[in-house]
């Protein structure tokens, strides 16, 4: 229904936003990844949409890439995987490594993600390898090779694993890396440098 939504951020949290077009303002979910690249309230923002209509749900998800917005409608449509399990995972796994540990069946990988157990992760690899021929682009139709990544994207996200293994719970994690990105100009390659800064501010 929605394809992309480009407007006003006008709240943020770190599991939703809400951005206002034309006088209207649309809640959206996203993959905790992303939360710290976001930009500050009453910046301009451009999220790719998955709309979901489900008996007890209508929701919106956002993405800051077309690809992940894809990967969360394949990962919806396998059985027992619901749009909160689909954000974990995306928020969690880097979209090459979550292609290598599918290609690869390595369960032990995918069931690194909270809430996905064993049984899960085989369902998964089972349901969607086979989808993702359709989804890489054909001079990547090896799921073990990476795919093309904003170097500082991987940096937020491996500096949010590195609190999260230390203990700190991932809402915690997000508003610490949140503020060093904000307060400090770190190049795409300082990834000790943030994680100091950001235990600073747990």
């Amino acid at each position: 229904m929605y394809a992309s939504l480009r407007g006003t951020l006008t709240y943020l949290s770190p599991i939703s936003a809400t951005v206002e077009v034309q006088g209207l303002g649309y809640k959206l979910f996203y993959p905790a990844s992303i939360y710290a690249a976001l930009p500050a309230i009453g910046a301009e923002v451009l999220f790719h949409t998955s709309f979901v209509v489900r008996e007890s749900l209508q929701a919106m998800y956002g993405f800051l890439s077309i690809e992940e917005r894809d990967l969360f409608e394949i990962l919806i449509a396998v059985s027992g995987i619901g749009p909160k399990t689909a954000l974990s995972i995306i928020g969690h796994l880097a979209m090459h490594d979550l292609y290598t540990a599918i290609s690869r069946n390595d369960i032990s990988a995918i069931c690194k993600v909270p809430g996905i157990g064993k049984k899960t992760a085989e369902r998964l690899i089972i349901e969607v390898k086979d989808k993702l021929h359709h989804f890489i682009p054909a001079h990547m139709a090896d799921a073990a090779v990476p795919l093309p990544k904003d170097p500082q994207a991987q940096m937020i996200n491996d500096a949010m694993n590195a609190l999260i293994n230390l203990g700190y719970n991932q809402v915690t994690a997000q508003k610490a890396i949140k503020k060093s990105m904000k307060d400090s100009d770190l190049g795409k390659e300082d990834l000790g440098a943030l994680i100091t800064l950001a235990l600073k501010h747990v």
